[in-house]
């Protein structure tokens, strides 16, 4: 498939998502201001406001392209998880592992969760935002829980468990070891407890 070559605009455009992510996965933001982002961008201000109305444009133009991302990242996962094991949970193990592999190559650790850090100043963004946010969070659950599903048919689990709790702790386990891996400075961490996460899904429905 070929690639479409961005337009100036939208390279322009990408930059300045590209700086905004990086500063408010680092200060948040509140801290992160359009002076700095437009002087980084080497644009104009208006420049800026080609691209984004206001910052509540741009958070939301942020988030959205995160959401984003993550689907695909999640889709070409699995895809490849399935791609090499027809049977439900073994292809779920497979798509932890791989999961786990990609969190490992970030030497330098996970820049951090975007939707986490909107969460930490909710009262910042407007209530399409914060919806939007939550949306991301249900299609997360949504996603896991249907292949929790399918494995819970072919292979019924060996304690009580609550399926859609156990698809949310998946994003938990994420967000948690990119906490964990940052404020220990120990990138490790996040693969690991990806890892943890795997081994409990093999003893929830093997037993073993």
């Amino acid at each position: 498939m070929t690639l479409r070559t961005l337009t100036k605009g939208e390279q322009t455009r990408e930059r300045l998502l590209d700086l905004a992510e990086d500063a408010v996965l680092h200060k948040g933001f509140a801290l992160t201001s359009i002076d700095e982002l437009i002087a980084a961008a080497g644009i104009t201000k208006s420049g800026f406001f080609y691209h984004f109305r206001d910052k509540n444009d741009l958070a939301k133009a942020l988030l959205e392209r995160y959401l984003e991302r993550d689907e695909v990242i999640f889709d070409d996962l699995f895809a490849k998880a399935d791609a090499l094991n027809e049977d439900p949970l073994h292809g779920f193990l497979v798509f932890l592992k791989l999961l786990a592999d990609l969190m490992a190559d970030l030497t330098t650790g996970h820049p951090g969760c975007l939707v986490a850090s909107y969460c930490y100043q909710d009262r910042l963004f407007s209530t399409e935002i914060r919806e939007l946010g939550a949306l991301g969070v249900r299609r997360w659950r949504a996603r896991f829980r249907e292949r929790l599903d399918l494995i819970a048919e072919r292979y019924p689990p060996k304690i009580e468990v609550n399926l859609d709790v156990m698809a949310d702790m998946l994003s938990a386990v994420i967000d948690g070891g990119i906490i964990l891996s940052k404020s220990l400075a120990q990138p490790k961490h996040l693969p690991e407890q990806v890892m943890i996460y795997r081994s409990f899904v093999r003893l929830v429905f093997l037993g073993s």
